[in-house]
């Protein structure tokens, strides 16, 4: 019998007596779901209600309790609150300053294995690409847990310094990649003054934004100069949601339909719908009783299966609408998980006769956006008829790494895809990655058949997030924030005339420009 069926830990972990009572558990090995946190108290000058972040300071509380054996150790103090200098980001996860990365670690080497091809597959292959794509069927050896970590990404990646070694051809082509990724976490814990997150204002409407790429945008949006690589990836994380929607809608987009512009017929069509009223001309309205005119309806994006999207910053949604001064927009995020460890911001109202579904309305965000949440299926919202009729002029479709075509999710917009085609509305839909980008559009296309017209192109997406993730159950599984973009919609069939009443009317009016000549 194997030492991961008697529950001990496979890595080694020991636990002293003082951490033993904090972390009791009924799971067979450690987990950090299982961790007892103390209270947290909050000082009533604190700006945060969350756990400890990586920062020192008299206004936090107290810190949650570290997993066993990766108690924090002393370190020098550094003055005021920067506990990491830009130079010294780099540490292994375990030994990390940071208690979250420490725990992040720990939950790393008891839920992510070991991708040595000498290993029994753990699961079905997703990709060509995915590292359980190598081990073989005949592999001798059962899975094991990632308990080394490499000396120079600092990320747990095999299960000994054996088959580390072994597989380095294989882990160097990721392993500068890693290291990235290491130390853009350790930045985000360091305690620094962060001034890329300084969002631009209004955009004043003589001056034009660039959207060749993220240099251009930022310095036309009158963004503080981002001087560095890493202060440029951590803003493009959280930018990336809404300026790729609106490099697709705006009139000034990159993406058009000369060649290589991925842009089709049909979808200029569509998106020259969205830019008439995105574009509005000038109606000389003020402030005046004489200056009074009559405005249009807002601009509604709804973005169906909403995560992490739901929760940014309401500032970097902002961003959106200074693109589109003139207009209105009403962001509508809905699935089950769009308000997702929200519960202290926003706590769920009740389901009465005025609010049969729940929503979360946010209507004092500024004069031109107000976002609703609906935790609660698409499709189940489009049979009550709650957001009927569609505009094609009014209306977008938006789903961020929607997982179309996943095993695991697939079955989940089995009965949204249909409904949404029936709108003849854009929907834009983003990926991980190139695979998981074109499996979703495979599944789409096998699913609808001949009853969707492609918008645009699959393709990288110009202003996805430059910086790399990591998949804590598979830490060389690497991937970042809407890599790719296409768009598609419902088939709209032009008026059919057969060819019998088509010749009986051009006979018609041949005859009819005879008897006028003669």
């Amino acid at each position: 019998m194997s030492a991961h069926s008697l529950g001990e830990d496979p890595c080694g972990f020991e636990e002293s007596s003082g951490e033993a009572e904090l972390w009791k558990s009924t799971s067979t090995r450690p987990s950090i779901h299982n961790a007892t946190t103390p209270k947290l108290v909050i000082n009533r000058r604190a700006v945060t209600s969350q756990g400890f972040q990586g920062q020192t300071s008299v206004d936090e509380p107290p810190e949650i309790a570290s997993p066993p054996g990766l108690s924090k150790k002393p370190s020098s103090t550094v003055s005021g609150n920067v506990l990491l200098e830009s130079n010294n980001l780099f540490h292994h996860f375990s030994d990390s300053p940071s208690p979250d990365i420490r725990r992040r670690a720990a939950f790393m080497k008891t839920h992510a294995y070991c991708t040595h091809p000498s290993h029994h597959q753990t699961r079905m292959a997703l990709s060509p690409h995915d590292p359980e794509a190598r081990k073989e069927t005949t592999s001798t050896q059962p899975p094991a847990f990632v308990c080394f970590e490499c000396p120079d990404c600092g990320i747990p990646v095999s299960c000994s310094e054996d088959h580390w070694a072994d597989d380095y051809e294989s882990h160097i082509e990721i392993c500068d990649t890693l290291r990235q990724v290491n130390e853009d976490d350790h930045d985000l814990r360091s305690g620094r003054f962060f001034p890329e997150f300084r969002y631009a204002g209004p955009q004043m409407e003589e001056a034009l934004v660039n959207m060749a790429n993220w240099d251009t945008y930022l310095y036309t949006r009158d963004y503080d100069a981002i001087d560095e690589e890493r202060s440029l990836r951590q803003v493009t994380k959280l930018l990336t949601y809404p300026v790729t929607i609106g490099s697709i809608l705006s009139e000034l987009s990159p993406y058009d339909i000369r060649r290589n512009g991925r842009l089709t017929t049909e979808g200029l069509k569509s998106l020259s719908a969205l830019r008439y009223n995105l574009h509005p001309p000038r109606t000389g309205g003020d402030g005046t009783m004489k200056g009074i005119r009559l405005h249009p309806p807002p601009v509604r994006i709804f973005i169906l299966g909403a995560r992490a999207e739901s929760s940014l910053p309401r500032e970097v949604w902002q961003q959106l609408s200074f693109l589109f001064p003139r207009v209105a927009f009403h962001l509508i995020f809905i699935g089950p998980e769009s308000m997702a460890n929200r519960d202290a911001e926003f706590p769920l109202p009740e389901r009465t006769p005025g609010n049969p579904f729940g929503a979360v309305v946010e209507d004092r965000i500024s004069h031109e956006m107000k976002i609703s949440t609906f935790v609660e299926y698409y499709h189940t919202l489009h049979q009550a008829g709650l957001f009927q009729p569609y505009d094609p002029y009014f209306d977008c479709f938006v789903l961020f790494h929607p997982g179309l075509g996943h095993p695991a999710s697939s079955h989940e917009w089995a009965d949204t895809i249909p409904q949404l085609l029936e709108t003849k509305v854009p929907i834009i839909s983003t990926g991980y990655t190139e695979w998981d980008m074109k499996r979703d559009q495979k599944w789409v296309e096998e699913k609808v058949g001949g009853e969707m017209d492609i918008l645009m192109e699959p393709g990288e997406n110009i202003f996805r997030s430059l910086r790399w993730d990591i998949n804590d159950f598979d830490p060389v599984d690497l991937s970042c924030g809407n890599w790719g973009v296409w768009a598609f919609r419902g088939k709209r069939y032009a008026p059919f005339i057969s060819l019998s009443r088509l010749d009986i009317k051009l006979s018609n009016q041949y005859r009819y420009e005879t008897t006028m000549k003669d």
